[in-house]
């Protein structure tokens, strides 16, 4: 049975196959870092349409706090703006609900409501409207029901609002779109989107500190004496004899 030695043509061999895999690892690096650097970082930020979505409260008499909570637990309570007039946000144990800080009604975040809030953030025609049960992927950094409305502008824009609490979560276009895309290829986070500590990435860089360590060994043992021969060898001196006349 013939024995297994680690010798520098086993290690040339799985450095080889490491680094070709490696590689096209590297090169999607480099492919997915220069494209995000290149892209408008404007554009890329996805909240566009230049307008506030804070406004002033208005003045005036105020429901009283005594009768919001219905005989139910709370535990915390906001107030503000929700468009042009104000609001209780009452938090509590079964949820977030919405109520009129005038006339004490409960207010239900429909789809009216939420093209009104997204009409904020962006002028363009509304093309469509639609609910999520959860976020996506392009809405990945909140929680919660979100109602999403996808505008008519040269970026396709798609704005999100909470179902819930009726708050401008974020604005995506295709611009951010396309960032998010060589993002997922930068941080190999092919499922969320959103870690750079996945088991995944950690194995790759391991494997790149074991090719760098094995392409360190095999530098050394890629050479010998003999080709640093011509560093030991003294130049002659050129004799110059002239002929006597």
């Amino acid at each position: 049975m013939k024995s297994f030695r680690l010798t520098p043509l086993f290690f040339r061999r799985v450095h080889k196959w490491v680094g070709l895999i490696l590689g096209l690892q590297f090169l999607l690096w480099a492919l997915s870092g220069s494209v995000m650097a290149l892209l408008d970082k404007d554009k890329v930020g996805g909240h566009g349409g230049g307008m506030s979505h804070a406004h002033p409260l208005p003045a005036g008499d105020y429901a009283a706090l005594a009768g919001l909570p219905n005989g139910e637990p709370v535990n915390g309570l906001v107030l503000r703006d929700l468009g042009a007039r104000a609001v209780y946000e009452v938090h509590s144990p079964k949820g977030i609900r919405l109520v009129d800080a005038t006339s004490g009604a409960q207010i239900r975040v429909d789809q009216d409501m939420a093209r009104e809030i997204a009409s904020m953030m962006n002028e363009a025609p509304i093309r469509a409207v639609s609910v999520l049960s959860r976020p996506n992927l392009e809405a990945r950094d909140f929680e919660g029901p979100m109602w999403r409305v996808d505008f008519a502008d040269e970026e396709n824009s798609s704005a999100y609002v909470s179902l819930d609490t009726a708050r401008f979560l974020v604005m995506r276009g295709d611009t951010w779109r396309t960032w998010d895309f060589f993002w997922m290829l930068h941080n190999m986070d092919y499922l969320n989107r959103k870690s750079f500590n996945h088991p995944l990435i950690i194995f790759v860089a391991f494997g790149a500190l074991w090719l760098s360590g094995t392409g360190f060994y095999l530098l050394f043992k890629s050479f010998s004496r003999a080709d640093f021969r011509w560093l030991r060898r003294r130049r002659k001196p050129v004799v110059i004899t002239r002929d006597a006349t």
